[in-house]
């Protein structure tokens, strides 16, 4: 099994909880099943796991309940195992096939005598946004597929190399050579496999790309059937919107151009499925700014945004062979920015930052924006050899009532610093949470 970082979250909500079950929701085949397995293992001595999706006759006995007293019975003709209270947890998986089960929970919780943990997707689609209830007794943590750093802990890197790099963060010194050449060929290879775990676990197992890239085919049919699925009588257009998601990323305006759905214009016609795939956490969008100002929700224009795939592996897959091998054969003269600020969007919503971009015909495009202590950073990607070429990045350093102290380019080298413009190697991106260093 693979270490993951929300297993933290699973641990911190058993130690603080009081009358509060846990929803871990996120994307299809992220990983959320088997870490809360191997969580339930580790700090439990009886389990009761019951999967919503695959066992037909409990999904329908939980759906017919109708009060809690009626759920708890069915949840325990279900258990298969012997319930002890303040022994046991309580696994529901799969709870967007049984939704109400979400709204009982605060009556289950009541009876403080077994721990609850709920776990589904597409919880986000549905009418009533069901993650946000009942509130007081129900905590919520997201999962997102495996950053750059689970990715390095999978392959074999040590904590030790990571706080390296995390030290060469912090005080703006290179990375040693052989340890910014190993990362740096790792990182290309994460942006072949991506951090779907089984995808991951297939790429390292066999060393197959092939094999891989099978997996992934699968995971995106799995999403593609599941908006059939959920997404009701949008679902045709919700689905050509997730499949025109790489031609959007490599149009050299990067921009999610509304006519390209179906040859409309007017946004507000299809807003409600560009959310459906946010909200079914396969999607990012990345909404324009009108000033890159704190804070920068305040200047958000929600009709102006990027849309990346959650997972760069699956925009990889989706751009065909020809680019995975470009990517590993390492060829410099190719341009992969759609890959590359994809991979940055991952990883900075990974790292809880709200996704931001700035645009304009004076300045130009400031590719990612963050807020750090109230002041905005921008951010460019480069993917080739021109990374000393950001005109966008000058002009929003001179422009004086911005106030901008400091702007970053990620790109393939190690760290480099000019005046106010830092050049980090691609594989720091996750460094920006929690940074410890003044900008």
């Amino acid at each position: 099994m693979f270490t993951r970082k929300t297993m933290t979250s699973l641990k911190r909500w058993k130690q603080y909880k009081t009358t509060q079950a846990l929803l871990v929701d996120g994307a299809r085949q992220v990983g959320k099943t088997t870490l809360i397995e191997q969580f339930a293992h580790d700090n439990y001595d009886h389990v009761v796991e019951i999967n919503l999706y695959e066992n037909d006759e409990a999904r329908e006995a939980l759906s017919s309940a109708t009060n809690s007293k009626d759920l708890f019975l069915r949840i325990s003709a279900f258990a298969g195992t012997t319930m002890i209270p303040g022994k046991t947890l309580i696994f529901l998986d799969e709870v967007q096939e049984c939704p109400q089960i979400i709204t009982m929970i605060k009556f289950l919780m009541q009876r403080n005598d077994y721990d609850y943990i709920l776990s589904g997707s597409m919880l986000g689609v549905e009418p009533k946004n069901i993650r946000s209830q009942p509130v007081g007794y129900l905590m919520t943590t997201t999962m997102y597929p495996m950053d750059f750093e689970e990715f390095a802990w999978a392959n074999g890197i040590g904590t030790d190399v990571i706080d390296t790099v995390r030290e060469a963060f912090n005080t703006c010194t290179p990375v040693d050579e052989f340890i910014h050449r190993r990362l740096l060929q790792l990182f290309h290879q994460y942006l072949i496999c991506g951090g779907m775990p089984d995808a991951v676990h297939t790429f390292i197992e066999t060393n197959d790309i092939q094999r891989t890239r099978a997996v992934q085919e699968g995971i995106v049919d799995l999403y593609r059937q599941d908006i059939s699925k959920y997404a009701g009588d949008r679902a045709r257009i919700v689905r050509r919107i997730f499949d025109l998601i790489p031609a959007e990323l490599n149009d050299q305006n990067k921009r999610f151009v509304i006519r390209d759905v179906e040859g409309q214009s007017r946004i507000n016609r299809y807003d409600n499925d560009f959310m459906w795939l946010s909200d079914a956490n396969v999607a990012l969008p990345t909404y324009n700014v009108s000033e890159p100002r704190y804070p920068l929700a305040m200047s958000m224009t929600s009709t102006k945004f990027k849309l990346f795939m959650a997972d760069t592996g699956l925009l990889t897959y989706a751009c065909g062979m020809d680019v995975v091998r470009d990517i590993l054969i390492g060829r410099s003269d190719i341009n992969y920015g759609s890959i590359y600020e994809n991979v940055v969007a991952q990883e900075l919503k990974a790292h809880n930052n709200p996704l931001y971009y700035y645009k304009s015909r004076t300045i130009g495009e400031l590719d990612f924006l963050v807020e750090h202590d109230n002041v905005i950073v921008p951010i460019e990607v480069k993917s080739g050899k021109d990374y000393k070429r950001h005109s966008a990045l000058n002009n929003a350093l001179r422009t004086d009532n911005w106030h901008i102290n400091e702007a970053i380019v990620f790109y393939d080298g190690n760290v480099e610093q000019e005046g106010k413009l830092l050049y980090l190697p691609i594989y720091m991106v996750g460094c920006l949470q929690g940074k410890q260093r003044a900008l």
